[in-house]
C-alpha cells in the first residue's frame, strides 16, 4: 500500500473507539466519558499517521495489532472482479446476438426492398420455357463426337419410312436411307417385296408423303434402290465399315412397328459376322449389334457416334429348332457398308448388279428333300443320301430346258463339284459369266425306287433380275 494511500486511510481510522473498557471501569460512572469520534487534537493525529507511516517503511510494525492483509481484506477485491467477468460476458453474448439480428434484417433487406419490392408482400412468379435450340457444343464433344441427342437430330432427317401395299391394302412397312438430295433411297430387297405399290414417309413431316418407284433390287444381297420425286431431301453420310471397333457405341435409327423416328443404342457386339438372308441363303458380311432391331428397322441405319451410317440394318436373329424356336434378344444385324455401296452403286446407276449370272431354276435342298420324302413315306435310293438337289420349277428361258432335264430330277454335281444347297451350287459356279457353259451329272427316280443317272450341259444366263 502506498504512503498516499495510507493519508487516506488513516482519517476514517482516527475516528474509530480504543479497545472497549473493562466490565468493572464501564461501571466506574466517576471517569469521564471518552471523546467523539474525530475530536483527538491535532497533535494526536500527527504522531499517529507518523507512526503508521514509519511502520511501513521499517515493514517490522502492525498498524494497532493489525496487519496490512487485516487492514484491505482481499475477498470483497475477488467478488468485485467475479461480477466484472460476469457482466464482460453477458455485454459479450448481447453483442453477438445484436450482430446477427443485424445481419439477418440487412440480409432481408438486400433480398427485397433492394429488389423493388417490400419484405411481406406476395410475388408472383412467371416461368417461361426456354424455346431456343440446344447449342452446337451440347451435341458434339471436342473430339467431334456426337452425344445420342445430336445423334437424332442430326442423321434422323435422313431415315425414311417405307409402307407397301398389295391389291390396295397394307402389306408391311420397314425403313431406308436417303443417298441423295433428289431422291434416291437405299433399303432392303426383302422390305419391298412382292409389292405392288410403295409410300415413301418422310421424316419430321406428316404431309411429306411419297409414291415411291423400285429402280433396282439385288435378292442375292437383300439390297434395292428406290426413287421418290422430292429436291432438297437430306442424304445420309456414309463412314468407312473396315474402321468399325468390337466394342464401339452405335446407334440404330429406324422405324420398328410403325413407331416412326425411333433410336436405338447399343455396342458393335461383333465383326465379320457371315448372315444368310433367309430368302436367298447367300452369305453377307455384317455387323452384330445388341441395339435393339425390329421388325420395321430393316433398311435403315446403324451409325457410329460421329454421325456416319457404318451399316444397314437388315436382319434379327431367329431360330427355327424345336426347343429354342423365336427371336433372339440383342441379336441384330447390319449389312456393312463397304459390302453394301458397290451394289448400291450398281442398282443406282442401272438398275442390276453387273456379273451376275442365273441358272433358272428352283430347288429343293437335299436335307430338305429327305424330310419331304419321309413325310410322304417315301423311300429315296441311298445314292441321294448327302448328295443332289432336286429341282422343282424351270424358267422359261431356261437353258436347261433344251436339255433331257425333267421337273423332279436330281443335279448331283456341277462342274465335277458335289452340290447339296444353295452355298455349293453358288460355289460350283463362281467365276463364271453369263454365256458359259456349265456341265452337269443328273439322277432320275426311277418306278423301281432305283435312280439312273445321266450328264447334261447347259449355258449360264446373265441376271438382270435381282432374283437367283
Amino acid at each position: 500500500m502506498t504512503d498516499e494511500e495510507l493519508r487516506d486511510l488513516l482519517p476514517e481510522l482516527a475516528g474509530l473507539p480504543d479497545d472497549p473498557a473493562p466490565a468493572d471501569d464501564a461501571a466506574d460512572t466517576d471517569k469521564p466519558e471518552a471523546a467523539p469520534s474525530g475530536e483527538g487534537s491535532p497533535g494526536e493525529a500527527n504522531d499517529m499517521i507518523n507512526a503508521i507511516l514509519e511502520a511501513e517503511r521499517d515493514d517490522q510494525k502492525d498498524l494497532f495489532g493489525l496487519s496490512q492483509e487485516a487492514l484491505v481484506p482481499a475477498e470483497p477485491v475477488r467478488r468485485t472482479r467475479f461480477w466484472l467477468l460476469k457482466a464482460l460476458l453477458v455485454l459479450l453474448t448481447l453483442a453477438v446476438l445484436g450482430f446477427a439480428v443485424f445481419c439477418i434484417v440487412w440480409d432481408l433487406q438486400q433480398g427485397t426492398a433492394g429488389r423493388m419490392y417490400p419484405a411481406g408482400d406476395i410475388v408472383r412468379v412467371e416461368v417461361v420455357r426456354q424455346m431456343e435450340p440446344h447449342p452446337a457444343g451440347a451435341l458434339v464433344d471436342e473430339n467431334g463426337k456426337y452425344s445420342f441427342e445430336g445423334i437424332a437430330e442430326t442423321v434422323m432427317p435422313s431415315i425414311v419410312e417405307i409402307y407397301t401395299y398389295k391389291e390396295n391394302r397394307l402389306a408391311g412397312s420397314g425403313s431406308g436411307i436417303i443417298l441423295s438430295a433428289d431422291g434416291y433411297i437405299a433399303t432392303n430387297a426383302h422390305v419391298i417385296a412382292n409389292a405392288d405399290s410403295l409410300s415413301v414417309h418422310l421424316y419430321g413431316s406428316e404431309d411429306a408423303h411419297y409414291t415411291g418407284s423400285v429402280i433396282g433390287h439385288d435378292t442375292k444381297t437383300d439390297l434395292a434402290i428406290l426413287k421418290i420425286a422430292a429436291d432438297d431431301l437430306t442424304p445420309a453420310v456414309f463412314g468407312n465399315s473396315d474402321n468399325v471397333r468390337m466394342g464401339e457405341t452405335v446407334c440404330a435409327l429406324g422405324n420398328p412397328a410403325g413407331l416412326t423416328g425411333s433410336i436405338t443404342t447399343g455396342i458393335i457386339s461383333g465383326v465379320n459376322r457371315k448372315v444368310r438372308a433367309e430368302s436367298t441363303n447367300f452369305e453377307m458380311e455384317c455387323f452384330q449389334t445388341d441395339a435393339a432391331i425390329s421388325p420395321g428397322n430393316s433398311g435403315g441405319a446403324l451409325v457410329n457416334l460421329y454421325g456416319e451410317v457404318i451399316g444397314i440394318t437388315s436382319s434379327k436373329y431367329s431360330s427355327s429348332t424345336p426347343f429354342f424356336g423365336g427371336d433372339y434378344e440383342g441379336l441384330g444385324f447390319a449389312i456393312t457398308v463397304n459390302e453394301a455401296m458397290p451394289i448400291l452403286t450398281e442398282l443406282t446407276e442401272q438398275g442390276y448388279v453387273s456379273g451376275r449370272v442365273r441358272i433358272g431354276i428352283r430347288f429343293m435342298e437335299n436335307a430338305a428333300a429327305h424330310q419331304e420324302a419321309a413325310k410322304e413315306e417315301k423311300k429315296l435310293p441311298e445314292e441321294l443320301n448327302g448328295r443332289g438337289v432336286q429341282i422343282i420349277s424351270l424358267d422359261e428361258d431356261s437353258d436347261l430346258r433344251n436339255t433331257t432335264l425333267e421337273l423332279n430330277d436330281w443335279i448331283l454335281s456341277m462342274n465335277g463339284k458335289d452340290v447339296v444347297d444353295y452355298d455349293s451350287i453358288n460355289k460350283a459356279i463362281s467365276g463364271l459369266k453369263a454365256g458359259d457353259s456349265v456341265h452337269c451329272r443328273c439322277g432320275r427316280i426311277e418306278e423301281d425306287g432305283s435312280l439312273r443317272t445321266y450328264e447334261i450341259d447347259f449355258r449360264l444366263l446373265e441376271d438382270h433380275s435381282g432374283n437367283y
